[in-house]
């Protein structure tokens, strides 16, 4: 694979000077009479030796001057759209990423999973995999956020569930990537950012992930152990949000740990209370991978360019995926909500800033 063109920025992330790689006009609609307004946060991978992206794509119809509309899936697999008129009091539509109704929250957009792949990193197309849409009563409002792990030959793909039940996590597995298994919700509700472990350690899988809750807790990252990667348990608690810095609103994982002569090396997302997202590193003990080694105090990137200040939701730079060559890590991550970027990084230079 080529090595993409990069420009150093005042993070220690080597950002594409092709920036962004991919725009909502990059790929076109799911169905008919649809618009994409976003692409964000896809997992990352080789297969066949080549990167692919699996992209979530967010969608809605054409808005009007008067009315707000958006689409659900309903339980038998099809296409709804909902339409609210703009001047109704019990319409709440203050936050572009979701809306109220009477007191019941939907979101603006419906997202589902598309496969992109490349030849050099950098140009990504699609090479006809039909779009992955949410399926059943737990995914009638989407799929978002994949993260992809490949485990001996298999992938899995760990991803967030949205319905009026809740956000879990869903799990589908390929070896093909045209065959796909479905094992349903292995996190139940409120669950999200689930990135698997690459490998066994002391014999059990591992998977990081971020339980919420809306009092006492928090937004915090989470470990649990598995024997067969859909059952899980004894959870811990490895990494609070920080009072005062830079992830003190929220932290969640990003793509599956790297393992390091140091420990496991993960890059994960923090937020403020302004909505400001950063990315950060955790490094784990390789053993006992819920013993957190050393931790970011200050981003390894933040939101500087103008696509990552400005978008659909400006200010945000998030990843749930990477590939590894030696010390370079490629990193894909979704800028202000709305274009798909490309960064490098140092390996060794990020296990400098957590000494």
């Amino acid at each position: 694979m080529n090595s993409p063109s990069e420009q150093k920025s005042s993070d220690i992330a080597r950002r594409f000077t092709q920036n962004p790689i991919l725009r909502p006009s990059s790929v076109p609609p799911s169905t008919p009479g649809m618009k994409i307004e976003c692409l964000l946060n896809p997992g990352v991978f080789l297969f066949n030796g080549r990167p692919h992206l699996l992209l979530r794509v967010a969608e809605r119809p054409v808005q009007t001057e008067t009315s707000v509309s958006f689409p659900i899936i309903d339980e038998q697999g099809n296409l709804k759209v909902l339409e609210f008129d703009k001047k109704d009091p019990l319409l709440d539509i203050s936050d572009p990423r979701e809306l109220k109704y009477d007191g019941v929250m939907y979101l603006t957009t419906l997202s589902h999973l598309r496969l992109v792949v490349s030849d050099d990193g950098v140009h990504f197309h699609e090479e006809g995999l039909p779009p992955m849409m949410g399926q059943g009563e737990l995914e009638t409002f989407g799929i978002e956020d994949c993260r992809v792990t490949e485990i001996e030959g298999t992938y899995y793909l760990t991803y967030t569930q949205v319905s009026p039940n809740g956000v879990g996590v869903g799990m589908r597995s390929t070896r093909d990537w045209w065959n796909f298994s479905h094992h349903g919700m292995i996190l139940p509700a409120h669950n999200k950012d689930c990135a698997l472990f690459n490998e066994k350690i002391g014999g059990k899988y591992y998977a990081l992930h971020r339980p919420s809750s809306p009092s006492i807790g928090g937004n915090y990252i989470w470990i649990a152990e598995s024997e067969d990667l859909v059952h899980w348990g004894n959870h811990r608690c490895i990494a609070h949000s920080r009072s005062g810095l830079w992830d003190s609103e929220r932290v969640g994982a990003g793509a599956s740990p790297i393992r390091t002569s140091e420990g496991w090396l993960e890059i994960y997302h923090g937020a403020d209370k302004n909505h400001r997202y950063c990315l950060g590193a955790l490094l784990l003990d390789l053993y006992e991978p819920w013993k957190v080694i050393a931790r970011s105090k200050t981003p390894i990137m933040e939101p500087t360019a103008e696509y990552e200040k400005t978008g659909f939701f400006g200010n945000v730079v998030f990843t749930n995926g990477h590939l590894v060559d030696g010390d370079k890590m490629t990193v894909y991550y979704g800028a202000s909500d709305e274009v798909i970027c490309g960064a490098t990084f140092s390996i060794a230079e990020i296990l400098e800033t957590l000494r």
